[in-house]
């Protein structure tokens, strides 16, 4: 595939989400399927959360844009023509689950256990479809440890856990889908050079469909993406990097995808560590989030929002380093991401106690 193939599956998924998305908030807005202010949430009227459909529709349509052009106008390599054991058809049902347990949550509030199995079957299908977590790099004595039987739950726990890192940090407006884009972006350049064609293609669809949705969705945002598009979009980037980045023997590879979208992982461990050290639940909301911590710094929404931005690009290229570049500067990279990352959570206090609040909702806070 060529990049003028990329840059149409990134029109095609934008389009279409531009499309779809106006119409997903009249419906919504109609049916009162909306997410209302209050709370931890900094939105002052109900907004509608149906957004996870157009982002959905977005890069289904660029998928299917993407198997057509295969089939018909000789395009190389990608979904049609996959190899090494993967049955994709089968991935997509596991994308297809992801976003319909979103959807559902969207729609009725289900119960975090449900919530849970309903993310837990998803992931079973993509492990299912030949994707797994095979070895990680030995950090002791070097080369790679095999995981065996131990793949399944690993990998299990990999996807499900990207599904809830994009979710916990879709916040403000235009956050979730903006870190969406640009780890896409990186998986994208990364697949590609790697010869993964089938994972290049769907970070291209994830792109376009997260640029769509930003005319929307970026401060003043008049729809979010509800858990069905963060569910959805942290679990598609999860499989991207299963079919991409982690198609490798490279010992870092599992480190990789991990930097890639490290904001919303670091976001999450600060969190949690957070939380125990104050003798809080881990399940417990509260505002010490990293947008929480710009906010209440002085920073205006778009103002966070965009050094979140910063901050993500600066890791995603910290990830093509750690893959691609020479020793010394594999060394300097992650050496000045850790201090950058160090900083900032010195000066934001993620570690210090935080306000506390019943509503577990993020989105649109």
């Amino acid at each position: 595939m060529t990049l003028r193939h990329y840059a149409a599956l990134i029109v095609v998924a934008a389009v279409v989400t531009l499309l779809v998305t106006p119409l997903v908030r009249r419906i919504s807005l109609k049916y009162g399927l909306v997410d209302r202010p209050g709370g931890r949430k900094v939105h002052s009227e109900p907004i509608s959360r149906l957004g996870g459909v157009a982002i959905f529709a977005g890069v289904m349509f660029a998928v299917a844009f993407q198997v057509i052009g295969e089939r018909y106008f000789g395009w190389g390599g990608g979904f049609a023509e996959a190899s090494g054991g993967t049955d994709l058809r089968l991935v997509g049902v596991g994308l297809v689950l992801m976003f319909v347990v979103g959807f559902i949550d969207d729609l009725v509030n289900l119960k975090p256990g449900a919530k849970l199995l309903g993310q837990i079957v998803a992931a079973s299908v993509v492990v299912a479809a030949g994707l797994r977590i095979e070895f990680v790099g030995d950090p002791f004595g070097g080369g790679l440890v095999l995981l065996g039987l131990l793949s399944v739950p690993v990998t299990i726990l990999y996807l499900v856990g990207f599904a809830n890192v994009i979710n916990l940090i879709d916040g403000l407006d235009g956050l979730a889908a903006g870190v969406s884009a640009i780890a896409a972006t990186s998986l994208l350049v990364l697949a590609a050079q790697g010869n993964r064609l089938d994972a290049a293609a769907l970070a291209a669809a994830v792109i376009g469909a997260c640029l769509g949705f930003l005319r929307y969705n970026f401060n003043p945002a008049s729809i979010f993406m509800g858990d069905s598009g963060a569910m959805f979009l942290g679990f598609t980037l999860a499989t991207i990097s299963l079919l991409g980045v982690m198609k490798t023997t490279a010992a870092i590879a599992l480190a990789v995808p991990l930097l890639i979208i490290g904001v919303p992982i670091f976001d999450t461990a600060s969190a949690i560590v957070r939380r125990l050290r104050h003798k809080r639940p881990i399940q417990e909301a509260d505002k010490g989030h990293i947008h929480h911590r710009l906010l209440g710094r002085g920073f205006d929404q778009r103002q966070t929002v965009l050094i979140i931005y910063f901050w993500s690009a600066a890791l995603a290229a910290g990830g093509y380093a750690v893959r691609y570049a020479p020793g010394a500067v594999k060394l300097a990279a992650l050496l000045a991401l850790f201090a950058i990352t160090a900083f900032m959570a010195y000066w934001l206090g993620l570690y210090e106690a935080a306000h506390h609040h019943d509503d577990a909702s993020d989105e649109g806070e």
